[in-house]
């Protein structure tokens, strides 16, 4: 068994390059014309979405590389203005080489500090809480072996899969429905391991492009 972090990385560059596609698709709207500079596409997209105007944003793409569990994926496959490429348990042999022979799991950890009732409470507790998920996963790996040595095909065998099986998920939105992704999952009210990986893409854009972004206070 192998335990891992969530984490997402940018497939296409999260960059200020953005700016010029909004601004360029936003003024032909008017045909209004403009040098083209950064300071003159920061504001002009900031006025967009200040007020309201997001129609304009739909025009930059940007594609994200999810690396979560499989119960967060599901949450994430609920935005229907995107486009999904997702890691197959039914096609993926977990006990081939490729995959080092083990399950791999994203950690609990993480999600339940950020769960607002089980961070409260004691550490002993917490800890017992941690240990049966630990056990948990150890049991649904070795019944998912047995059940491959046995002649079960990897389509049969996922079923002893928990939701805590690591899953990779590519994500290509438009702006506009990134920011529609980030105001619903990095809400503190989110599921805490969905919360978790939103919160990593929103850095991100804060990061590459923070004008698309510096309405969201999360």
């Amino acid at each position: 068994m192998h335990i891992i972090e969530p984490g997402v990385v940018a497939y296409t560059p999260i960059s200020q390059a953005l700016l010029f596609q909004i601004e360029h698709a936003g003024r032909t709207c008017y045909k209004s014309t403009s040098p083209q500079t950064l300071e003159g596409a920061e504001k002009f997209v900031r006025n967009l979405i200040k007020r309201g105007h997001e129609a304009m944003v739909e025009h930059a793409f940007v594609t994200l590389v999810f690396v979560n569990d499989r119960g967060v994926s599901h949450e994430e496959v609920r935005h229907r203005i995107a486009s999904y490429a997702q890691e197959s348990t039914r096609y993926c042999n977990y006990s081939k080489d490729k995959f080092d022979g083990q399950i791999t799991y994203i950690d609990l950890h993480g999600g339940m500090q950020l769960d607002p009732v089980v961070s409260k409470l004691p550490k002993e507790v917490f800890d017992l809480i941690y240990e049966e998920w630990i056990e948990a996963c150890m049991s649904a790996e070795r019944h998912y072996y047995r059940m491959i040595e046995l002649g079960a095909t990897p389509q049969i065998a996922r079923s002893v899969l928990n939701n805590s099986t690591k899953t990779e998920i590519v994500v290509t939105m438009n702006v506009r429905e990134w920011r529609h992704f980030f105001k619903l999952r990095c809400a503190p009210d989110a599921h805490p391991q969905m919360r978790q990986v939103a919160l990593q893409a929103l850095q991100l854009f804060r990061d590459g492009c923070p004008v698309l972004v510096e309405d969201i206070s999360y």
